[in-house]
């Protein structure tokens, strides 16, 4: 790692502070999603908790196969224990009708599982991931947080994604330069109905462009219309006649009935823009 890449004094203080705090948390459950935050948050804990710390990752249609498969593969590499549970977000009534505190339901349900997996296995705290750069935009399940206790140590703590990426690579983590990741739903229109074929069709879709090497990539569902993010460094790549053809062909065999190109880019967020 050269110089310029090194975590600075703050960067290293931040890290410091954050592996007091949670020491003196004595036990902790980590809500595990396999993304940039909770990797860093899972990773330190359990350097400083060891057996006390344990991750809980949800396994739902609205979470890829490939994201549950990396959290899985990081605790066996780490020797984490680590408990999946079933967390069907669609169950959850109201849930489906995407309604503009979705967000909130989701959370509420998914924290009172790992609360019962944490009384069970002797945990006394439940963490989770957020950071100081969450609190910019619309996230209803902040609140679902608060009202039930449950502690955003990298948030207490000061750290910015920034730092979070750069203490990641630090410490020897290959999610330090991972794309960001939300669970599918969040590519819906607030109002429009969640089905578990239109989740699908949103997995398959990213699955592509990330095979297709595209970094950072988003696939908004607007009735049958895909919207389709990219960084703008990389609309070149995607506008190309053979790129651009094979992604509509399969796009459409999806079940998308018109394929189109955000010309703003990618962005955390995008549906929340009507809000």
């Amino acid at each position: 790692m050269s110089e310029t890449e090194r975590p600075s004094a703050r960067q290293m203080k931040l890290l410091d502070n954050l592996k007091a705090y949670i020491k003196d948390l004595g036990s902790a459950a980590v809500a595990f999603s396999g993304g940039v935050d909770s990797t860093f948050l899972l990773k330190v804990a359990h350097d400083v908790l060891g057996d006390r710390a344990l991750a809980v990752t949800a396994s739902s249609c609205s979470f890829p196969e490939r994201e549950l498969n990396e959290s899985n593969a990081f605790c066996e590499r780490e020797g984490i224990r680590h408990i999946i549970c079933a967390s069907e977000e669609l169950e959850i009534e109201g849930f489906s009708a995407n309604p503009k505190n979705r967000c909130y339901l989701c959370k509420r349900e998914l924290f009172g599982k790992i609360g019962q997996i944490a009384k069970e296995n002797q945990i006394e705290h439940i963490l989770e991931g957020s950071n100081l750069d969450d609190d910019g935009d619309y996230r209803p399940g902040l609140l679902a947080v608060a009202e039930l206790g449950i502690i955003s140590p990298l948030r207490v703590c000061g750290f910015t994604k920034k730092d979070i990426r750069t203490l990641s690579r630090f410490l020897g983590l290959d999610t330090w330069d991972k794309q960001s990741f939300a669970c599918l739903s969040s590519r819906f229109v607030y109002g429009e109905t969640i089905t578990r074929e239109k989740l699908g069709m949103v997995d398959r879709a990213e699955q592509l462009l990330l095979d297709l090497g595209f970094h950072q990539v988003r696939v908004r569902i607007h009735g049958m219309i895909a919207r389709i993010e990219v960084e703008p460094e990389e609309f070149e790549k995607l506008i190309a006649e053979d790129v651009c053809g094979e992604i509509c062909r399969k796009l459409r065999a999806f079940g998308f009935t018109y394929v189109t190109m955000d010309l703003m880019g990618y962005r955390t967020g995008s549906m929340n823009e009507t809000l």
